[in-house]
């Protein structure tokens, strides 16, 4: 995944405690299992990599929810490290904890994978929190605000994600709630930057320029999916709702630009203190 702008508003008590729009990148050769219930871990909604059996985001019944991006340097890129979509499946599948104390276990080991921003939340908390291994920063829990993660670090202004960042903020202003559909239409855009405004990541400009698109379309790499997600309070309930449209339903025949959709939607018991007085 390449993309994701997402309101954060931890201390939200009826209304939407996130709203997230994020867009998956990858070659097209590489088997993808679309969003549903994990058979072997059934309290994981998400979409597989069925290349490296990892994920990319998802998120659990219990309210915890991770995804992740790739942070882009090709001069640093090493063939062998580790898969990360397993940084994912493993907070998802693995036993309850602070997000914290799970990215503070991931930086010890961080320098054994190539390049990623890790966002990991428990929204039973109220906390959500993000970890680069190419970053200074040691991880971190997140402040109430828009926040937008492209392939650098946390709000990098790369001109997509200051695009998409500032129209979710359009959206979800004055506690607005888009519709899901919105969610992912805002991110269906394939316009590209202008070249002066480009990052260098050690790629050709040809390149840079095809990937500053939200929406990517090269003849083998693109955007391969679009989720929408809102996680809402009513009390010491939160309801989630959350679309996937995809290019491809399981069946690894493509479809460009996709039109496979998913939808699910339950609901959780919040566990902060906090939430008993409101």
């Amino acid at each position: 995944m390449c993309l994701i702008v997402f309101d954060w508003r931890p201390d939200s008590r009826a209304g939407a405690l996130l709203t997230l729009a994020a867009n998956r990148d990858e070659f097209f050769a590489r088997a993808t299992a679309p969003l549903d219930w994990w058979t072997d871990a059934p309290g994981v909604l998400a979409c597989r990599d069925l290349v490296g059996g990892g994920t990319w985001l998802g998120l659990t019944r219990d309210g915890r929810f991770a995804a992740l991006t790739n942070h882009r340097d090709a001069r640093a890129f090493r063939a062998d490290a580790p898969t990360r979509g397993a940084l994912v499946a493993d907070y998802l599948v693995g036993q309850r904890g602070a997000p914290l104390d799970y990215l503070c276990d991931i930086a010890e080991r961080g320098a054994a994978y190539n390049g990623f921003n890790l966002i990991v939340g428990d929204f039973a908390r109220r906390e959500l929190g993000w970890y680069c291994n190419r970053a200074d920063a040691a991880p971190s829990l997140l402040p109430e605000g828009v926040h937008g993660i492209s392939n650098a670090v946390l709000d990098t202004p790369w001109p997509k994600l200051v695009r998409k960042r500032a129209e979710l903020g359009k959206l979800t202003d004055r506690g607005g709630t888009p519709e899901l559909d919105a969610l992912i239409e805002l991110m269906r855009d394939p316009r590209v930057a202008a070249d002066e405004t480009l990052p260098s990541t050690g790629i050709s400009l040809e390149r840079e320029r095809a990937l500053s698109a939200a929406f990517i379309e090269t003849p083998d790499y693109g955007t391969r999916g679009t989720t929408a997600l809102r996680v809402r309070t009513t009390g010491a309930i939160a309801g989630v709702e959350i679309a996937e449209r995809s290019d491809d339903d399981g069946s690894h025949r493509i479809e460009r630009p996709g039109s496979f959709e998913r939808r699910f939607t339950f609901e959780f018991a919040l566990s902060n203190p906090r939430d008993a007085r409101a």
